[in-house]
C-alpha cells in the first residue's frame, strides 16, 4: 500500500484533468496535419522530402530575407536598449514605424494609437477572438481559410459559421450567404487578403462591397493581410482599411511572409477605424487588457521595426515577388499534368494554390487525407489535405520552395497518381505513351 501510495497508484480521485476545449483547438492546426505526414514519412526513402504542405520559405536559400533586416535584428540587439520588458502594447517607436508603413496605402493617417505590436499575426488573432467572446457571440469565416480561426473560436467559446469562397468566381466571399448566416449574435466576419490558401487577390470594389455588407449586419471585418503585397498578378493588393469608414476592420499582419522570417514573431493588430466606433463599443481597451495580461514579442525585435520597415530595399521585394511568380506559373502548369487533380485558377498572391482532388480517377484512396498519408510515405513529398482547411477532397500546395525542389516533388506527385490511377485511367495514360 505505501509504495502504491507514493507512485500515485491509489484509489484516489485526482481533481484535475487536461483541457479538453486545447486538444480540439489543436486537432484543427495545420501543424497537427503536417506533423502527422512527417510522421508518416518512410525512414527508408534515400530521397530528400519535398515540403509542399508548408507556409515557411524561410528555409530555401531563394527566399532568405532582406540583408538590411538582419543588420537592423544585428544594430538593436548589440546597441543594449532592448534588454527589458517592453509596453504591453508595444514600444512606441515600433508601433509609430508600423502606423507610418501601413498608412500609406490608406486615405487617412494611422495614429501609433492605432497599433498593438504582437508576436506575429496568431497573437493578433487570439486578441481579437479573445476581445470579441462573449455569450452565443458568432463570427464567420471563410471556407477554404486558415483553421486557427476555428481553434482560436473553439477555444474562446465562440460560435464560428462557415461561409463558401466561390472558385469560379475567382473565390471571392459568397456575400448573400455571409447575409444569410448572420443572426443578432454574430460579432465579426474574418477574410484573409492576399489569399489563404487559395492565391486570390481581391478586387478594390469586392472589398468595398464586404465593407458595405458589414455595416449592414453591424458587424467589424477582421481582415487578414499577413501575406499583404505578396502579389504578382493583376490586381494590386488593396487593404481592407481603405474601406475603415464604412465598417470598422481590425486588420491583422506581421513582417513574417513579406520579410520571409516567420520565426522572427513579430506581428500587430491595427485598428482601422476612422468613426471610433471600436473605441466607443469598448474594443480598444479590451485589446488593451488583453494583451496586460498577455506575452510580448522580444523587445530587441521590436527595436528593430522601423529599420526592418524604412531600410529594406525595393529591389528586395521585386525579387520575392518574380520568383514567386515563375513558381506558381510552373506550379499551375505541373499541375495540370496531373490528370486527376483540378485548380480553379492561377495564383496571383501569397504562396499557395488549391486544386480538388477528382477521386474516382484514383484507386485505392479514400480522401484528401488518405491521399497525402499515401503520398508522403510512397514518394516523400508532404502536402496539406483541404480538409484541413475546411473542404474536402482538395489538397493545398505551397510553391514557395526553389524550383528545382518544386519541379521534383511535382513530378513524384505525377508518379504517385499514375500508379494509384483507376484501370480506366491507367490504359489512357498507357495509350497517350505509345508512338
Amino acid at each position: 500500500m505505501g509504495s502504491e501510495m507514493e507512485n500515485g497508484n491509489s484509489s484516489k480521485k485526482w481533481s484535475f484533468k487536461g483541457n479538453e476545449l486545447l486538444m480540439k483547438s489543436s486537432a484543427l492546426s495545420v501543424r497537427s496535419a503536417l506533423n502527422m505526414l512527417m510522421e508518416n514519412l518512410n525512414p527508408d526513402d534515400p530521397r530528400t522530402v519535398i515540403p509542399l504542405g508548408h507556409g515557411d520559405p524561410s528555409a530555401f536559400p531563394s527566399f532568405r530575407t532582406a540583408p538590411e533586416a538582419e543588420k537592423a535584428v544585428s544594430d538593436a540587439l548589440s546597441s543594449a536598449k532592448y534588454n527589458g520588458y517592453a509596453s504591453t502594447v508595444g514600444i512606441l517607436p515600433a508601433r509609430k514605424a508600423v502606423a507610418e508603413h501601413l498608412s500609406h496605402d490608406l486615405p487617412y493617417k494611422l495614429s501609433p494609437d492605432d497599433v498593438f505590436i504582437t508576436s506575429g499575426c496568431y497573437q493578433a488573432i487570439e486578441a481579437i477572438l479573445t476581445v470579441l467572446a462573449r455569450p452565443n457571440a458568432n463570427i464567420l469565416i471563410p471556407k477554404p481559410g486558415f483553421p486557427y480561426y476555428e481553434a482560436r473560436a473553439i477555444f474562446s467559446d465562440i460560435e464560428y459559421r462557415y461561409f463558401d469562397l466561390l472558385p469560379e468566381k475567382d473565390w471571392e466571399v459568397d456575400l448573400d450567404e455571409v447575409e444569410a448566416i448572420a443572426d443578432e449574435n454574430t460579432v465579426a466576419m474574418a477574410i484573409i487578403n492576399p489569399g489563404n490558401p487559395c492565391g486570390y487577390v481581391y478586387k478594390f470594389e469586392h472589398l468595398k462591397r464586404i465593407a458595405e455588407t458589414a455595416r449592414k449586419l453591424g458587424i467589424l471585418v477582421i481582415s487578414d493581410e499577413v501575406y499583404y503585397h505578396l502579389t504578382f498578378g493583376s490586381n494590386p493588393f488593396v487593404p481592407m482599411g481603405v474601406f475603415g469608414s464604412i465598417a470598422p476592420v481590425i486588420t491583422v499582419g506581421s513582417i513574417s511572409k513579406r520579410w520571409m522570417v516567420p520565426g522572427w514573431r513579430l506581428g500587430w493588430l491595427v485598428t482601422n477605424d476612422p468613426n471610433n466606433i471600436l473605441k466607443q463599443y469598448g474594443v480598444v481597451d479590451s485589446i488593451i487588457g488583453f494583451l496586460n495580461i498577455s506575452t510580448d514579442p522580444a523587445t530587441f525585435i521590436q527595436g528593430a521595426l522601423s529599420q526592418v520597415l524604412e531600410m529594406t530595399k525595393a529591389d528586395f521585394f521585386a525579387k520575392v515577388k518574380d520568383l514567386l511568380r515563375d513558381t506558381a506559373e510552373l506550379c499551375y502548369s505541373k499541375l495540370k499534368e496531373i490528370s486527376c487533380l483540378t485548380c480553379p485558377r492561377k495564383p496571383e498572391g501569397g504562396l499557395f494554390v488549391m486544386a480538388r482532388l477528382n477521386l474516382s480517377l484514383l484507386e485505392n484512396i479514400e480522401d484528401d487525407v488518405d491521399f497525402c498519408l499515401k503520398l508522403s510515405k510512397e514518394e516523400s513529398v508532404i502536402v496539406l489535405p483541404g480538409i484541413t482547411l475546411g473542404v474536402k477532397n482538395w489538397l493545398r500546395v505551397t510553391f514557395a520552395v526553389e524550383p528545382s525542389s518544386l519541379v521534383d516533388g511535382l513530378n513524384r506527385m505525377k508518379a504517385f497518381c499514375e500508379r494509384h490511377a483507376a484501370k480506366k485511367q491507367k490504359k489512357v495514360v498507357s495509350s497517350e505513351k505509345r508512338p
